[in-house]
């Protein structure tokens, strides 16, 4: 079986995938036939035969096909270039089977999908909706891996009624400024006790430079790594959440992102990608 056929069968075991995936992001049924159709003539091309995971590199494929129609679907759309004998027949729009596709994702969901930025869009759908991997949305929406993952959160937090409740977010503050607090005061009892046993702390690239660990997991673990070190740290805002900032001289040099969870914090997040910091919403707190 030539390599062509073998392209073709595993388009077609995809399609289904790949539609749910379009549909997802696209919110139309019609559009997301547009964005296969335009991964399948991707597909022919001379550097197809090369592929060695074709499901991934389809996905991929659709996903920055998605993004780029949602950055642009103000302006005209163009119909793909049909070639007979190469590109599968398009399913014509169905209403009725749109509508079965909306009630099966949620009706309310695919509306608040449509408020979000196209690259939070895509980071949500494809991490919360399909789990693909940080590591492999990065490159798609053009972001460092740990700005991918905050895309995903902002979206996360939008889709799931926005900003923190008002009234949580001074129980949250408390539970940053005792982290804080016992950071400065090199407590690591006190770190442990607002530390959930299984908090995962994750820094980019340029947090590590700083000196951070890639990643550390325990409460143990992250309570040495932030003893003491917290000195010059201050809670704030981060796109409406609590967490922390490093703003030496007031130039922003590291946040925290921050997790709070039933009074302790799961996860932090310490960011210092130039381009990263310059996409966040930040309020410091006095």
């Amino acid at each position: 079986m030539d390599q062509n056929k073998i392209l073709a069968q595993e388009f077609e075991a995809q399609r289904p995938r790949l539609r749910a995936v379009a549909f997802r992001m696209l919110g139309s049924l019609a559009e997301a036939e547009d964005a296969m159709q335009e991964a399948w003539l991707r597909l022919q091309s001379p550097q197809a035969g090369t592929i060695e995971n074709p499901a991934a590199w389809l996905t991929t494929v659709v996903a920055r096909i998605c993004l780029d129609m949602l950055r642009t679907r103000k302006s005209r759309r163009e119909e793909p270039l049909e070639v007979e004998g190469r590109i599968p027949p398009r399913a014509k729009a169905d209403p009725e089977q749109e509508a079965l596709l909306a009630e099966a994702v949620g009706l309310a969901l695919l509306v608040v999908l449509t408020r979000l930025d196209p690259a939070e869009r895509i980071a949500f759908v494809l991490h919360d909706m399909f789990a693909l991997p940080f590591e492999d949305i990065a490159p798609i929406v053009d972001r460092s891996v740990d700005a991918a993952r905050q895309l995903a959160s902002r979206a996360r937090r939008r889709v799931q009624g926005g900003e923190p409740p008002a009234a949580e977010l001074p129980k949250q503050r408390a539970v940053i400024e005792a982290f804080l607090n016992a950071s400065r005061a090199n407590d690591l009892g006190a770190l442990v006790a607002v530390l959930d046993p299984d908090v995962v702390l994750r820094s980019d690239a340029a947090a590590v430079r700083l000196g951070g660990p890639s990643e550390l997991r325990g409460a143990d673990q992250v309570a040495r790594m932030f003893a003491g070190r917290a000195t010059a740290a201050r809670p704030a805002l981060i796109d409406g959440a609590i967490g922390a900032i490093v703003a030496p001289n007031g130039k922003l040099l590291l946040v925290l992102a921050a997790t709070v969870e039933d009074g302790r914090i799961t996860e932090i997040a310490a960011i210092a990608d130039r381009a990263a910091l310059q996409g966040f919403e930040l309020t410091t707190l006095s």
